[in-house]
């Protein structure tokens, strides 16, 4: 027995964006510029170089994507001061324990941030120095 097309659901319309919220455009350019930091793990100094290309180019035209590049751009800057740091230290040892703990604080951070600027909410990362403002 078929059914006749008239009675068949349409889909849900997609979301649209909260009044004054970010548009679904600004949120997944706001997630690539978060993203953009992996490239970090194959490319050296990638994981500043991601975040500034994509906040150079999006930023005059939209105000999430330039307040969430900053933050991505300032976030790695200090994780990258961090393991210079940390590095320096692996000459006594301690520096070691300090890099893993970074990295594995570095890629989590950048998964929360990554998932909230898909959502529309603005992420303030923790312990971050904001050098770009």
């Amino acid at each position: 027995m078929s059914v006749p097309p008239e009675s068949v659901i349409p889909p849900p319309p997609s979301e649209p964006p909260m009044a004054g919220g970010p548009s679904a455009e600004e949120r997944q350019w706001a997630m690539f510029a978060h993203l953009s930091a992996l490239v970090g793990v194959i490319i050296p100094l990638g994981s500043i170089i991601g975040p500034l290309v994509i906040w150079l180019i999006k930023k005059d035209t939209m105000p999430f994507v330039n307040d969430q590049g900053k933050e991505a751009l300032n976030f790695n800057i200090t994780v990258g001061i961090a393991a210079v740091v940390s590095w320096i230290l692996c000459f006594i040892l301690i520096g070691f324990l300090l890099l893993a703990v970074l990295a594995v604080g570095w890629v989590v951070f950048v998964i929360i941030a990554t998932i909230k600027a898909n959502e529309g909410t603005t992420y303030r990362y923790p312990f971050t120095l904001r050098l770009v403002s």
